[in-house]
C-alpha cells in the first residue's frame, strides 16, 4: 500500500511538471499553497514572462545627464558667469569646465529671454556696462569688446564662437558645447573675458554666393549678423 501511494505521488508531481513545461499556468511565489495570508520568501525571483516595471521618471527640474556639476572627463580648472540683461536682472548662467584631451565644455541655462535662436559668443574683455553702447549701433556692452579669438580670424572661425542659443517660448533655454578652442586658461588672461548673448540668429557668416557676388560684408564676417548685444555676463574663476 505504501509503495503504490508513493508512485501515485510521484506521478503527480511529474504531471505538474509537465504542465508548467509545456506552457500551462505557472504558479508564482505569492501563489504558493500554504496557509492563508502567508507572505512568500524575501528574494523569490519573480515568474518567467512577468513584465519589469518602468523605470521611475526623474522629478521636473532634475538635472540631466549634460548638466551634471562633474561631467564625464572633467578635470582642471573651471570659469562661471552670471549673465545680466541691459536693466541689471540676472537671465541666466555660464559654466565652463576643462575636459581631457584639451576641449573645454561650456554650458549655459537663461531665463526671460526673447524666444528664438540667438547668438552666442565669448568676447575679448572681462566687462559689461551697460552704459557703454556701440557707436555705430547703440547696443549695449560694448566693453565686452569683440569676440574672443586667439588669432586674427573671420567669423565663425573666432575661438569664442559657439552655436547658435534656442529660446522657448516660455524665455527659458540651456546650450551644451564642447570645444578645443581655448582652454579655461585662456578665458581668464589679462583682460578676462566675457560672454555676450545677442538680439539675432548667427547665421555664421553663411551667405551664399546667390545672395551677392561679393559675399558676407564685414558686418557678416565679424558677427553672422546676430544684432545687438541683449545680455552679458564677465567670466570669472570658479
Amino acid at each position: 500500500m505504501t509503495l503504490r501511494t508513493t508512485r501515485l505521488g510521484l506521478v503527480i508531481v511529474l504531471g505538474a511538471l509537465g504542465t508548467g513545461m509545456a506552457g500551462g499556468p505557472i504558479i508564482s511565489a505569492e501563489a504558493t499553497p500554504g496557509r492563508s495570508g502567508s507572505p512568500a520568501p524575501a528574494g523569490t525571483p519573480s515568474p518567467a514572462g512577468t513584465p519589469t516595471p518602468p523605470a521611475t521618471p526623474s522629478p521636473p527640474g532634475s538635472p540631466g545627464p549634460a548638466e551634471t556639476r562633474n561631467p564625464p572627463g572633467a578635470s582642471g580648472p573651471r570659469a562661471r558667469a552670471v549673465i545680466k540683461n541691459a536693466e541689471g536682472e540676472e537671465v541666466g548662467r555660464l559654466r565652463v569646465r576643462s575636459l581631457e584631451e584639451g576641449r573645454t565644455r561650456v554650458a549655459v541655462v537663461v531665463r526671460d529671454l526673447p524666444p528664438g535662436y540667438h547668438g552666442f559668443h565669448i568676447h575679448a574683455k572681462g566687462v559689461c556696462d551697460p552704459r557703454a553702447t556701440d557707436p555705430k549701433t547703440g547696443s549695449p556692452f560694448h566693453s565686452a569688446g569683440d569676440h574672443f579669438s586667439l588669432r586674427p580670424e573671420d567669423h565663425p572661425a573666432h575661438s569664442g564662437d559657439l552655436p547658435d542659443l534656442l529660446v522657448n517660448e516660455d524665455g527659458t533655454g540651456r546650450i551644451v558645447a564642447v570645444t578645443d578652442r581655448f582652454t579655461v586658461e585662456q578665458l581668464l588672461d589679462g583682460d578676462g573675458s566675457s560672454i555676450v548673448i545677442h538680439a539675432l540668429p548667427d547665421n555664421q557668416a553663411n551667405i551664399p554666393e546667390r545672395y551677392g557676388e561679393d559675399g558676407p560684408d564685414e558686418t557678416t564676417r565679424k558677427t553672422g549678423d546676430s544684432g545687438g548685444r541683449i545680455a552679458c555676463g564677465v567670466i570669472t574663476e570658479r
